[in-house]
This record gives C-alpha cells, sequence and structure tokens, in this order.
C-alpha cells in the first residue's frame, strides 16, 4: 500500500541505545520524544528495548497511546487547565511554568490518589515556554503548599522557537538557578534538565555543566541529528524512517507553465525557471500528507520541483534507472517532513 512511510525498528533500537549510554558517560539520563512518530506503542517500545525509561510527548492523546507501555511517561507541552484530569491519569511528570494550571493538577492529582511531579521551566532567552528568573523562587514558593504536587526538577528549552543556543553560560544559569532553589526552599531537586537535541554538541566541546543530568531527545534518536548545526552523530543511524511513493503519470512536457500566471491553490505566486524539456514524473502524495522540501529522493539524479494538495511533482530528467509509471520511489526525510506523515492518515505505516 502506497504511499508509505517504512520504520526500521532495529535502527531505532539502535539509536536510542547509543546516545543513552553516550549521555550516561556524561552524568545524563535520556527522555525519548515519541512525537515525531504519534506515539506509535510498536517504536516507542523499541526505545524502551533499548534501555529507555522515560517516553515523553506534547499531546495527551500519544500518552494515552503509550499507558500500557513500561515506561515513565512525560508530558513536554505546558498542560491546559481543561485536561488536568488527563495530565494526572496519563503522565507521571509535566513541564509547568504557570501556577493556575499546578492548581487545578494537584486538584487532580487529590482526586486520583496520586503524587503528580512537574519539572518547573524558566526562559533563559529563547522566548518559549518558562518563568523569568527573577520570578522562580516565587512561582516555587506558591507551588509548594499544592497537595499531590512534587517538584521534581527544573528545566529549559533552547533552539526550538528563538533558536538560542544552549551554552555553558545559559545551562551554567540553569544549574546555579537549582542551587539556589535547593538552598532557599530545602529541597532536593531530582532533574535538572537541559534541553533537547540542540545541547548534545555541548559533550564533544566539554562545555556541558556537570549538574545537568536529564536530556529531551526526539530528532537525534530518530534521525540521527544534532539540532543545534544539523549535523549527523557519528554511530547512529539518518535512515530509520524511508517515504515510498508510487509514481502516477510519467511524461515529457515542458518546464514553463504556459498561460497567465496567478495563484496556486496554497494562495502563493509561484515561479518558474526555463529548464527546457524534462521528463517529469508526478507522485501519489502531496502536501496535504507532507512538506515536500523535506523530502531527499535516494535517487540523487532525480528533483522534487513541487507539489499540489494531492500531487508531487519531480524531474526524472536525469535519472539513475528508466522508471516506469507504477514504481517506487524512495526518500529519507526532515522531522518536519516526519511529523508530517505520521500525522496524515493517508499514509500507510509499515514496521520492519
Amino acid at each position: 500500500m502506497y504511499p508509505s512511510l517504512v520504520t526500521d525498528l532495529t535502527k531505532i533500537k539502535h539509536n536510542a541505545q547509543f546516545l543513552k549510554r553516550q549521555s550516561l558517560k556524561h552524568g545524563i539520563e535520556i527522555m525519548a520524544v515519541t512525537k515525531s512518530f504519534c506515539a506509535e506503542p510498536t517504536v516507542a517500545q523499541a526505545m524502551i528495548d533499548a534501555g529507555v525509561t522515560m517516553l515523553a510527548d506534547s499531546r495527551i492523546s500519544n500518552l494515552e497511546r503509550m499507558k500500557d507501555l513500561a515506561a515513565e511517561k512525560v508530558l513536554l507541552r505546558l498542560p491546559m487547565i481543561s485536561e488536568a484530569e488527563q495530565v494526572v491519569k496519563y503522565a507521571d511528570i509535566s513541564l509547568n511554568s504557570e501556577i493556575e494550571t499546578m492548581r487545578a493538577l494537584s486538584k487532580s492529582a487529590i482526586n486520583q490518589s496520586k503524587i503528580h511531579r512537574v519539572i518547573l521551566m524558566v526562559d533563559l532567552g529563547d522566548l518559549r515556554e518558562g518563568v523569568l528568573p527573577q520570578d522562580l523562587n516565587s512561582l516555587v514558593e506558591s507551588v509548594l503548599p499544592l497537595k499531590g504536587i512534587e517538584i521534581t526538577g527544573l528545566g529549559v528549552n533552547l533552539t526550538c522557537y528563538g533558536g538560542v543556543m544552549p551554552d555553558a553560560n545559559n545551562l551554567g544559569q540553569l544549574v546555579a538557578l537549582a542551587k539556589e532553589v535547593e538552598a532557599k526552599f530545602k529541597l532536593n531537586l531530582k532533574w535538572i534538565s537541559g534541553g533537547n537535541s540542540s545541547s548534545l554538541y555541548l559533550y564533544e566541546k566539554g562545555d556541558m555543566p556537570e549538574d545537568i543530568n536529564l536530556l529531551r531527545l526526539g530528532e537525534a534518536i530518530v534521525l540521527g541529528r544534532e539540532t543545534a548545526f544539523g549535523n549527523v552523530i557519528e554511530g547512529t543511524f539518518t535512515d530509520v524512517f524511508t517515504l515510498e511513493a508510487e509514481v502516477i503519470e510519467l511524461k515529457e512536457k515542458g518546464s514553463l507553465p504556459t498561460g497567465t500566471i496567478g495563484m496556486d491553490a496554497f494562495g502563493g505566486h509561484p515561479t518558474f525557471t526555463d529548464k527546457g524539456q524534462m521528463v517529469r514524473a508526478i507522485l501519489a502524495i502531496g502536501r496535504q500528507d507532507v512538506n515536500p522540501s523535506g523530502l531527499t529522493p535516494h535517487d540523487e539524479r532525480i528533483e522534487v520541483i513541487g507539489a499540489s494538495s494531492d500531487h508531487l511533482i519531480m524531474d526524472f530528467t536525469r535519472a539513475n534507472q528508466d522508471y516506469k509509471v507504477g514504481d517506487v520511489v524512495k526518500f529519507n526525510v526532515e522531522y518536519g517532513a516526519l511529523l508530517n506523515l505520521w500525522t496524515s492518515h493517508y499514509i500507510h505505516k509499515r514496521m520492519v
């Protein structure tokens, strides 16, 4: 069945195992982030088989999907007050920055006779989630009286929104804040979470503050890349996932449309380069399923040139093989494309 996204479970297990082992050398535990594959339990289980003990996701529905897996579950996106009952039910830990939300979590934890652990997020410049450093003590002071809530650590998010790089300075500030909180409130924080896959480059530089003991790794595991510079992590597989799509038309046509050019189907105003006649292929997949810019053909001599909702347009002029209608073309996928493909229910998912 095509289009199909093929997952190599052996490779994802290897990547998780490799990164866990490398991180432990630096005294750091990892959370495996499952959102890029919609928390498919079979894939998540491969991570557990690699020794991962914490699975993290941004969607409660995904955590519910993994409820029977033997690992701690972590909600990465700040909880909504409206989902507090589900958060406590399906997440052992959640990342938080708002006292009103944690009051709602407290009520739900009491109702469910549970202790819900929270990692308080601090904004150190990336301007996504987190309390400002000067307001952290006040937040801790407000959280401590809440029944059913336990502060288990501090965390920071970097690079995801503002592109701010993790470094010895901002992660050192996080460590200093954690020590200040521990001393002021007589707490013993289990985790100081120094970000995501963009923090991995600090291993090689020797700049990871020694008290950072937790990272949240998604792209590093699923695609074998760190996200500060986009470099491949030596020792990991970058082809855990392969997209397969079928050719539905193959004809020689010109490279320039004829007629007056207006808007395309997505409201854009396309421009074209005259490359003369070309062998143009159409594949049965489109923007409703994936961002075409995130696809790299295995055949390096063919090229994605555009897409509509349901059609991927490609240049096969210099192809390495003699393609015909009905043939299947394989692609490596980038992180955003992987998210798209797993979210689309039009894409057949296959594990090998």
